[in-house]
């Protein structure tokens, strides 16, 4: 049975009144899109599609809760009535796209009025299939075919006035009838519609499960504030959009002073023709480069740059600038009249006025020469460090294998047969791994990482004792002269060091007299206060001046003689770590090595050394103690994690007559003397895995507090805190070193054999 429906009138209106406003507001908001580019416009154009789109899908919905049938139960499929919403604002969005982007092509307004049209009856057709209640749906075919007609007529026009540029009244008139002919789109296509009731339906008792009305009224609600915000928003952007526009003109007002201020201002700023000429520059522009005014104007830009800056500029830039009317700031090397070369960064902007004609280019010059040089500066420092850091972390395993070598070759030596040739081989591998060690002490002394022993020095006497050392050194060709106060306070350095340090600066004033000089060594107390020297802290230091009458160096060769791997000596001749070594040595040591030299008049170096707060300890050569005999034998415990260098210093020690126990680590030095081991003397390198030499010597000293103990280290980092009254013997050594060692502490701890060997 076919079920005739009836409409609440007053729902009927609100379905109609929703058209209409819809309808004015994405006319508004159409105004917007041409107003507007970049990311603005494509907002605009989403937000005209969701008033267009969402206003008619909520006219629509409006209207089909205006429809009721008698005893008919009503409800709708969620899903595909939020598909009709989306499909109505997509297809009203693509349609926005098409006019906004042939606004003018009738072409262009049918095709996506056709478009929208039909997407519009898809969304009606789709909320109409929404519907779930007991009856069938069928469509009258003439009824239908004046709903497809109205929906694409309505879509056409909407976009063809969404087009134009329109004032307030005609957008009134228009949303009225569009607003009519949507309302009449759908209720023509509701015409079409029949429903047939099923059987056994109950017309005259059903009800409906929701109140239709109220929900409607909502919708209603909800469609009028969101498109009264939209509004709003339209609102506020044109108001923005006329203060920009007083804003722009007042630019271009404040453009025209700033021309009449452009050559007093104290920037280096030029203008150029769309050739690349100069028109106009300010006055610091002339003063950075060194022209007059008249020498400029007119002239290429290029004509002021380096060959590569111009041919840069000239290729790459300014093609790239007359394309895009902005330059990202990039560097130039300008020349001067002078003939200096300046490192300037440079900005360009093309000038067009309102119709986009090209005016001129704006453009300015920023000296950054001296940034550039602390930039490069700063560079090289971060190169020596990473120097630094690197040969402090290759050091130990280093020092390791030249101890493995120089212990292996003198136990070699003990055992080759009479034969001067092979003791001469063996000799010469022997001062070659001792020449290496002798460069990792260098290598560390730059890199500030050797083990120093600071303490109070009397330099005068540390000096003479040297003078004979230093004569042999130089040769009967250098007259080593000496030059010292009475009283002269104490310095606080490394004395080993600060006579390697001495030794090596000899031997470059050495170098720079190949026919012969003199070489004045003195020392004075000075006073430096604040400001005085660069990286000296305030205090009271010793300097110490070795003054040659050398060939001196020139300015560039001065500022890199202290880089590391730097030297002007023949192939072979030298290191280039001398002067690095002694100014790491100035710089641990809390002082400064300065040097000052011409060309022709020689070479003065000075190494300020902080004053000792204490009495210095006589400078004398100290006998060297007696190897333990072969009758004094002990038991000795070595720990080394370096399987080659354990064997090794064992090896030494059995063949000078100890009895010795291994261990690869602290923790297997700790289960041995827990279990009982009896010893004489332990040996331990200091950097192992797990357990370092003297976290091992902590514990082993809290187990047996009279143990006596030897550090052996290629290189370690240890204070002389940490260090305690624990001996230290540098990495390589010789058997010779370690037995004096050994003899010093059975001396000095009075350490009792355990047996005598037959």
């Amino acid at each position: 049975m076919v079920v005739m429906g009836t409409y609440n009138p007053v729902l009927v209106f609100l379905s109609v009144l929703i058209a209409i406003f819809a309808s004015y507001t994405a006319l508004d908001l159409a105004g917007r899109i041409h107003a507007s580019d970049g990311w603005t416009r494509r907002l605009w154009l989403a937000t005209a599609a969701v008033a267009m789109g969402g206003g008619i899908w909520a006219m629509h919905f409006v209207a089909m809760l205006a429809f009721s049938m008698p005893g008919m139960v009503v409800g709708y499929d969620p899903g595909l009535t939020v598909i009709s919403l989306l499909l109505a604002i997509a297809v009203t969005g693509i349609g926005f796209v098409v006019i906004s982007r042939a606004p003018h092509s009738p072409v262009a307004i049918a095709a996506a009025g056709l478009f929208m049209g039909l997407g519009v009856l898809g969304m009606h057709y789709m909320g109409m299939a929404a519907m779930r209640m007991a009856a069938d749906l069928r469509y009258d075919p003439v009824w239908l075919a004046v709903s497809v007609l109205i929906a694409i007529g309505a879509a056409t026009a909407a976009l063809w006035l969404a087009a134009r540029q329109s004032r307030q009244i005609e957008r009134i008139g228009a949303a009225i009838l569009m607003g009519v002919a949507i309302a009449g789109m759908h209720y023509a296509g509701m015409r079409a519609a029949i429903f047939t009731a099923h059987h056994g339906v109950d017309l005259a008792r059903g009800g409906s499960s929701f109140d239709q009305t109220s929900l409607a009224v909502a919708v209603t609600v909800t469609t009028f504030l969101i498109l009264f915000l939209a509004l709003v928003s339209a609102m506020f952007d044109r108001r923005f959009a006329r203060v920009a526009q007083r804003e722009a003109a007042a630019l271009r007002e404040s453009e025209e002073r700033f021309r009449s201020l452009y050559r007093g201002t104290p920037l280096p700023l030029h203008s150029l023709d769309r050739e690349g000429r100069i028109e106009q520059v300010s006055q610091t522009w002339l003063q950075l480069l060194g022209y007059r005014e008249d020498k400029v104007l007119s002239r290429p830009l290029i004509n002021f740059l380096t060959e590569e800056s111009a041919r840069r500029a000239r290729q790459v830039d300014w093609p790239a600038l007359i394309a895009n009317d902005r330059l990202d700031p990039c560097e130039y090397r300008v020349v001067t009249k002078q003939g200096e070369f300046r490192d300037v960064v440079s900005t360009f902007k093309v000038e067009r006025d309102a119709e986009g004609n090209f005016l001129h280019v704006l453009g300015g010059l920023t000296d950054v020469t001296e940034r550039k040089q602390a930039e490069h500066a700063l560079r090289q420092a971060q190169k020596i460090e990473a120097l630094g850091q690197l040969t402090g972390g290759i050091a130990h395993d280093f020092n390791n294998l030249l101890a493995v070598v120089m212990g292996n070759l003198e136990l070699l030596r003990k055992r080759l047969p009479e034969d001067a040739r092979l003791t001469q081989l063996v000799d010469s591998a022997i001062e070659g791994a001792q020449r290496g060690a002798g460069l990792t002490q260098r290598l560390l002394a730059f890199a500030r990482r050797q083990d120093l022993r600071p303490a109070p020095i009397d330099v005068p006497a540390l000096v003479r004792s040297m003078t004979d050392l230093l004569q042999r050194s130089l040769g009967p060709t250098v007259r080593i002269q000496t030059h010292f106060p009475l009283h002269l306070p104490p310095a606080q350095v490394d004395a080993n060091q600060l006579e390697m340090a001495l030794l090596n600066l000899a031997v470059n004033a050495r170098d720079a007299m190949p026919g012969g000089g003199a070489l004045d060594i003195g020392a004075e107390e000075v006073e430096v206060g604040t400001g005085m020297r660069e990286g000296l802290t305030p205090g009271r230091y010793v300097k110490l001046s070795l003054i040659d009458t050398g060939q001196g160096m020139d300015p560039d060769t001065l500022t890199r003689a202290s880089d590391p791997f730097f030297t002007t000596k023949g192939l072979g001749k030298g290191t280039g770590l001398g002067l690095s070594m002694v100014q790491g040595l100035a710089a641990q040591s809390g002082g400064k090595l300065i040097l000052d030299s011409a060309v022709g008049r020689g070479t003065t170096v000075a190494l300020y050394l902080p004053v000792a707060q204490d009495m210095p300890a006589r400078i004398e050569a100290e006998p060297e103690a007696a190897p333990l005999s072969a009758g004094l034998l002990h038991k000795i415990l070595v720990v080394d994690d370096d399987p080659l260098v354990l064997a090794n210093t064992a090896a030494i020690l059995e063949d000078l007559g100890h009895e010795v126990a291994i261990a690869t680590s602290g923790e297997e030095a700790l289960a041995l003397l827990e279990k009982g081991l009896a010893i004489d003397l332990i040996v331990t390198d200091q950097l192992m895995p797990g357990m370092t030499g003297l976290q091992l010597l902590a514990a082993v000293h809290r187990m047996r507090p009279e143990l006596p103990c030897l550090v052996v280290s290629g290189y370690a980092e240890m204070s002389a805190e940490e260090v305690g009254q624990c001996p230290i013997l540098a990495k390589p050594f010789t058997q010779a070193q370690l037995a004096t060692m050994i003899g010093r502490i059975a001396l000095a701890r009075k350490v009792v054999p355990l047996r005598r060997r037959s």
